[in-house]
């Protein structure tokens, strides 16, 4: 499987970085798809005293006649990447999420981990594959930027449109605060059997 533009996934540090896996037309879809569903303040599923980690809107895009395009191509895209360069052990993916940083909200997402179960779907597998597809220009905002720590080093995001990156659930990654302008990502976990 190769991106609307012939690009092939690449490892850069912790992050697998595909570009161009979607074109402008479906970028563009994407966005009006998200925008036009009922953004909601993002809630964390830990409980009292985490309220500071996450400040974002996100909807849930759930998977039906409109969408199933969507998980079809990002399904063969996990598989493609999980084939090349993870090897875990899955069995789908998780409802797609789309996030929006900035506005009013301004927007963050302090140091984090993805792996684990669902506390409101406790019989869905946890989440083992981390990845973000970026809907937004790089000019569109400051700030925000999707960083990622799998040792020592801190590994960010490519800021170009259309670049999905993937990680494991299990590494730390982080959203930096926004400074100006808003990001658009499409976020998608890929869910399977618990680590052993």
């Amino acid at each position: 499987m190769r991106g609307a533009l012939g690009a092939t996934p690449t490892l850069s540090g912790a992050l697998v970085v595909w570009p161009g896996l979607f074109s402008t037309a479906e970028l563009d879809a994407l966005v009006r798809l998200g925008d036009g569903l009922a953004l909601e303040k993002a809630e964390l599923s830990r409980g009292r005293g985490y309220e500071n980690i996450r400040k974002t809107m996100v909807a849930w895009v759930p998977r039906g006649p409109a969408t199933e395009h969507v998980y079809r191509r990002l399904e063969e895209a996990v598989l493609e990447l999980n084939a090349r360069f993870f090897r875990f052990d899955l069995s789908g993916l998780a409802m797609l999420q789309y996030a929006l940083y900035g506005g009013p909200e301004g927007g963050h997402f302090d140091w984090h981990k993805d792996y684990g179960r669902d506390a409101s779907d406790p019989a869905q597998e946890p989440r083992k594959l981390t990845l973000s597809l970026q809907l937004s220009e790089a000019s569109d905002y400051k700030g925000c930027d999707l960083q990622v720590r799998g040792g020592n080093l801190i590994d960010t995001a490519p800021r170009a449109r259309g670049t999905l990156v993937a990680f494991p659930a299990n590494v730390l990654h982080q959203v930096t605060p926004i400074e100006s302008g808003i990001r658009r990502s499409l976020v998608i976990w890929a869910v399977g059997p618990d680590f052993r």
